[in-house]
């Protein structure tokens, strides 16, 4: 296993040949099994008095599509899938390593069942939500704003958490806390609010489902250190990596969609990884 690499295969293959033991931190973000197309549309805007919407001051913009990105998001048995990843996930993680998981509404529940067998109802540590307010709203339910992040630990008596490298946010009522605290801030709850990527963000990539690299930066900081080695099976637009490489972690992604590998190799460029499976393609300059 190469450090720092992006590894165009099947994940549960690549997983055979992954030593024992041998990664503190494994966070995945697999399909959430909707049953329907995840996708996205790149579009950009460009100033045009004849455009087609309004911005800041009333100046007016033109949106030019950029191209799209989708994949189908349906398994017929979503914990039979996950099941024998999760054992290996389990397989290779350090004693003092942690499996993060990130799945929605639809699957969360069975996933933690699936958790509790694998790592053991003692190992299960924290079930955090990750809140967000975009997009439409439903006039038949609540609306769904947030996702599970499910975390176990090898150990539940030894594992990594950097208490200090925790970012702090801001308290809801400062006046109510004093100036000193107000400052400082407060740790975050097992509640994290962030929004999702902006379309207009330099972080976006345009790949559906893109996780915010603030959620995966707090991750990687507190559960791992530097010099250790982060693995993400199911990578995507290759967020993990970015937030590894950026706090200098190694890293290891794995994903078995093309496009996906491509995008995640274009982001981390300038951290010269080595790409297995695929050609990276030519950066425009």
């Amino acid at each position: 296993m190469q450090p720092n690499s992006i590894i165009l295969a099947d994940n549960l293959e690549y997983l055979s040949s992954v030593p024992d033991n041998s990664v503190i931190l494994v966070y995945i973000d697999p399909p959430f099994n909707t049953g329907g197309q995840q996708s996205i549309t790149r579009v950009k805007t460009v100033r045009d008095e004849d455009g087609d919407r309004t911005g800041f001051g009333g100046n007016r913009y033109r949106t030019e599509r950029q191209g799209s990105s989708s994949y189908l998001d349906a398994f017929d048995d979503y914990i039979g899938f996950l099941t024998p990843r999760i054992e290996e996930a389990r397989r290779v993680l350090t004693q003092n390593g942690s499996l993060f998981l990130h799945v929605d509404q639809h699957e969360s529940h069975y996933c933690k069942v699936l958790l509790d067998k694998v790592f053991g109802r003692k190992s299960f540590i924290n079930e955090i939500i990750w809140s967000y307010d975009y997009g439409g709203r439903s006039r038949k339910k609540w609306p769904t704003k947030h996702d599970t992040i499910f975390w176990y630990a090898v150990d539940p008596d030894d594992y990594t958490f950097n208490a200090d490298a925790i970012d702090r946010i801001p308290y809801m009522a400062p006046g109510l806390v004093g100036k000193e605290k107000a400052a400082r801030g407060k740790i975050p709850t097992d509640v994290w609010w962030q929004t999702i990527v902006p379309t207009n963000s330099k972080e976006r990539t345009g790949y559906p489902t893109q996780k915010p690299l603030a959620i995966l930066e707090r991750i990687v900081k507190v559960h791992s250190n530097p010099g250790d080695l982060v693995l993400d099976f199911f990578a995507g637009s290759g967020t993990t990596g970015v937030a590894a490489a950026r706090n200098d972690r190694r890293f290891v992604l794995v994903d078995s969609n093309p496009e996906a590998v491509q995008v995640a190799a274009k982001r981390l460029t300038e951290y010269a990884p080595e790409c297995v499976g695929f050609t990276p393609e030519p950066q425009v300059v």
